[in-house]
């Protein structure tokens, strides 16, 4: 199993994104009254949060999500409030789009600027 580790500004804000927005769940936050470290689950997959010091750069990860239907999962993100930028330079930040490799994919940035690809094969 791979568990990829993400970068963040601030560990309660990421924690409200990936459980309030994408679905993940808390496993565990370390220390428990004021978290520098966090594990989620989403179903089977697993995600880590660390909270980058403040001297250190955060927001330069990213990891991919496979999943059945994007633009199911991309509908409920919105109910949720999730926040689509205008990026014309990047519409596949707007919405599901169909690649010319093949998959149909959503890219979702997180409050510190690491990027869940929400990705549906064939």
């Amino acid at each position: 199993m791979l568990i990829p580790i993400l970068n963040v500004r601030d560990i309660a804000e990421a924690i409200r994104f990936y459980t309030g927005i994408l679905d993940f769940q808390v496993a565990f936050a370390w220390p428990v009254e004021s978290a520098i470290y966090a594990g989620l689950n989403r179903g089977t997959d697993e995600l880590h949060l660390a909270l980058a010091p403040p001297d250190r750069r955060y927001g330069h990860g990213s990891a991919m999500v496979l999943c059945d239907d994007v633009d199911a999962l991309f509908k409920s993100f919105r109910a949720r409030g999730l926040a689509v930028p205008s990026r014309p330079e990047s519409p596949v930040h707007e919405a599901p789009l169909d690649q010319t490799w093949g998959t149909r994919e959503v890219y979702i940035d997180d409050p510190s600027g690491n990027t869940i690809v929400f990705q549906q094969r064939g």
